[in-house]
C-alpha cells in the first residue's frame, strides 16, 4: 500500500537525498526555485509578529531569489534562508527540515515532489546560530561582499 511506501524508513532516507540533491542542484546552477512546505515545520529567528504569522497558509511558498537565495544554507537536514515579511519586511532566518518541504518549484512548475513526511523526532528543530550572526556569515561568505567591510 502507498501508505507502507511513505512512511517506510528507506523511502525517507530516499525523498531526503533527493531533496538535497535537488537543492545543491538548484544552488550550483544558480537557479532561483521556490519550496512549498507544510508551515507546521517551519521556524522563524527572531519569531515574525502574529499579524505576520496568522497570514501563512498549512502550505506556504517561499521562493528563493536575490538576498533570500544567497543566504540560503543547507545544513544537517535543514534548509535555511534570510527573508523579509509584510509590509514592513520584517527580517527572519526561515528554517525547514528537507522533509518538510512538499514542492521544488522553477518557473511556476514542480521540478520535485516530495511524498514522504518529516518524522515526530526530527520536527524538533535544530538549534541554529542566531539571525544575526547567520546574515554576517553569509555575507561574507560572498566575495563581492568584501568592499563593505571597514578596515
Amino acid at each position: 500500500m502507498l501508505i507502507d511506501i511513505i512512511k517506510d524508513d528507506g523511502f525517507v532516507s530516499l525523498m531526503d537525498r533527493h531533496i538535497e540533491e535537488v537543492l545543491l542542484y538548484m544552488f550550483e546552477h544558480n537557479q532561483n526555485f521556490g519550496v512549498l512546505c507544510k508551515i507546521d515545520h517551519v521556524t522563524f529567528d527572531p519569531p515574525l509578529p502574529e499579524h505576520i504569522r496568522k497570514e501563512f497558509r498549512q502550505m506556504t511558498l517561499f521562493f528563493l531569489a536575490g538576498y533570500t537565495f544567497e543566504s540560503a544554507q543547507l545544513e544537517a537536514g535543514y534548509l535555511s534562508f534570510e527573508a523579509g515579511f509584510g509590509s514592513e519586511n520584517v527580517g527572519s532566518v526561515v528554517t525547514l527540515p528537507l522533509l518538510g518541504i512538499m514542492q521544488i518549484i522553477v518557473d511556476e512548475t514542480p521540478v520535485f515532489v516530495n511524498l514522504a513526511s518529516v518524522k515526530e523526532t526530527q520536527k524538533e528543530v535544530k538549534e541554529t546560530p542566531t539571525g544575526i550572526n547567520n546574515s554576517m556569515a553569509s555575507f561574507l561568505s560572498n566575495p563581492e561582499n568584501q568592499k563593505f567591510i571597514k578596515k
